[in-house]
């Protein structure tokens, strides 16, 4: 098999050791902390909910929507929160195509593990940037998906573009 050099993949690789240790929800100790902090992956902070980038993205930009309240359960969403997702989604949209220009997005959550849901105790709603292209033999081939984009530098544009739009609409 041939092997890639992915510096960012050992960091990936002792978070999951950290968080098998830790008990409780990834996504409900993430939401606790700082936007501002860029040694991590959180981009916002609503009323009801949080953005964060996708720590496993499927594409340069992969953002994550979720209310702070800890629940799998899609039919006990508030209409408040559900509100607040939305526009939180089309707010990672403005920022996404400030940012990374894609030509398109899939916008969705897997619901179950069956469904694919990496983490499945905390529902999540995916923004995907796609582009023409954006699949290529690498993961037919391979197995392997490509990230040209160093996580923590995109959250450091998506910051900047997140403060732009803000300043527009407020």
């Amino acid at each position: 098999m041939e092997k890639l050099w992915s510096p960012w993949r050992s960091q990936y690789i002792d978070s999951i050791k950290e968080n098998d240790k830790s008990p409780g929800c990834v996504f409900c100790e993430v939401s606790k902390l700082n936007v501002d902090d860029l040694s991590n992956l959180l981009i916002d902070k609503g009323k009801l909910t949080f953005t964060i980038l996708n720590l496993y993205p499927y594409n340069n930009g992969h953002l994550m929507v979720l209310p702070f309240r800890h629940t799998n359960d899609f039919s006990s969403v508030t209409l408040d929160e559900s509100i607040e997702i939305m526009q939180k989604l089309q707010l990672a949209e403005q920022a996404l195509k400030s940012v990374l220009s894609p030509e398109g997005f899939n916008i969705g959550a897997n619901l179950g593990k069956v469904s694919g849901a990496g983490i499945d105790e905390h529902i999540h709603f995916h923004i995907v940037p796609r582009w023409n292209g954006d699949t290529n033999f690498m993961p037919v081939l391979g197995e392997v998906k490509v990230i040209s984009q160093d996580l923590l530098a995109t959250k450091e544009k998506l910051l900047k573009a997140y403060s732009e739009i803000k300043k527009h609409t407020s």
